[in-house]
């Protein structure tokens, strides 16, 4: 079941969050564009990085105000940096955490160093991914979009999330861009994160992000991570970025994707873990020696036949209750049932055979 939702108060606005796992630091996301607490537990990929991270971690997540399930902002006044970043405070007072790691994406990451150089007391350290200082371009900052090219962009975004095209979001997930099932799901988890309007709004807050005149002032231990060919944020922005602040570690990781969980994700948890921990994980093993055993009903068919549905339901949930009681015993991992038929592993075969 996924955590219960919880909501903060940042001035008159209601800030949806939760808290997943008790590890002994405490670790808060602070997500990119638009999020849904509830629904990111649908997602797979997104869903086992969440429980990666609150696996060495007591996890806090949010939706920042105007997406997901917090409030929404109003349509006259884009809300500055600052009242967008006391939402993460909001959310930690709430949580009643006096002192935790960041780990932010995106612009979300904006926010993040923004609450870092703000609160370095209560800032253990900051991880971000795919983070820009800036969203518009400049002469000494040319990575970002010109502002047409932004102005494009909201303007695609907003027709796209009305027509259901998926166009623009495969320079998000370079690596799944052939993927229609998967893009269709990404894109049913964005449309439940914001509407139309809101998600162009969203974009044009973060056109007025610029963090650059407060990363000299960040003292805590910072951690950059970024894609080689992320296309969204280039990696020269990330690169630049670390330069920027005191003592800055930068780790460039390939691919292009600047989804954080697409890709290899577990090349990115293991930088997070270690750094926010001091403990590298070990690497999970590719192959292992395993005894492979499967189950099933010889003529279930006629047997169900002659005992009708209902008593059949009551002798196929009995045999599945001691199959499992069995694998419990002889350390079993289920790994599957289809019918009547059940597929289990075990780390020996003598433990497979005992197996009623």
């Amino acid at each position: 079941m996924p955590p219960r939702t919880q909501y903060a108060r940042s001035g008159d606005l209601h800030i949806a969050y939760q808290v997943v796992g008790d590890g002994s630091l405490d670790l808060v996301f602070v997500p990119g564009w638009v999020s849904n607490v509830e629904e990111c537990w649908d997602l797979p990929g997104l869903a086992a990085f969440l429980e990666r991270l609150a696996s060495f971690s007591r996890l806090i997540l949010f939706d920042k105000r105007g997406t997901g399930l917090s409030d929404r902002v109003a349509n006259d006044r884009l809300p500055t940096l600052e009242e967008r970043m006391d939402d993460v405070r909001a959310v930690l007072d709430a949580a009643g955490s006096e002192q935790t790691a960041l780990f932010g994406h995106s612009e979300g990451g904006s926010m993040c160093v923004l609450f870092a150089a703000t609160y370095p007391q209560r800032t253990r350290a900051l991880v971000t991914f795919g983070v820009f200082a800036r969203r518009r371009r400049s002469p000494d900052y040319p990575w970002a979009p010109s502002d047409a090219a932004r102005a494009l962009t909201i303007e695609q975004v907003e027709r796209d999330w009305v027509t259901g095209d998926l166009v623009s979001l495969r320079p998000l997930v370079p690596s799944r861009a052939d993927d229609s099932a998967f893009l269709e799901q990404l894109a049913t988890y964005f449309r439940r994160s914001a509407s139309p309007g809101a998600a162009a709004q969203l974009l044009r807050m973060n056109t007025e992000i610029d963090v650059r005149a407060v990363l000299p002032a960040i003292r805590v231990p910072t951690l950059v991570l970024h894609r080689t060919d992320d296309r969204d944020a280039l990696v020269e922005e990330g690169r630049w970025l670390a330069s920027q602040i005191p003592g800055a570690s930068f780790v460039e990781l390939p691919g292009g994707d600047h989804v954080f969980w697409v890709g290899d994700s577990d090349a990115v948890l293991a930088e997070i873990e270690t750094f926010v921990t001091g403990v590298r994980p070990a690497p999970d093993p590719d192959r292992v020696l395993a005894t492979v055993l499967f189950t099933d009903v010889v003529a279930s068919t006629e047997t169900a036949v002659r005992l009708g549905d209902r008593r059949w339901r009551e002798v196929l949930e009995t045999h599945r209750a001691e199959v499992r009681s069995s694998l419990a015993r002889w350390r079993g991992e289920e790994i599957d049932t289809a019918g009547d038929g059940f597929l289990a592993i075990f780390d020996g075969p003598a433990r497979g055979v005992r197996v009623p």
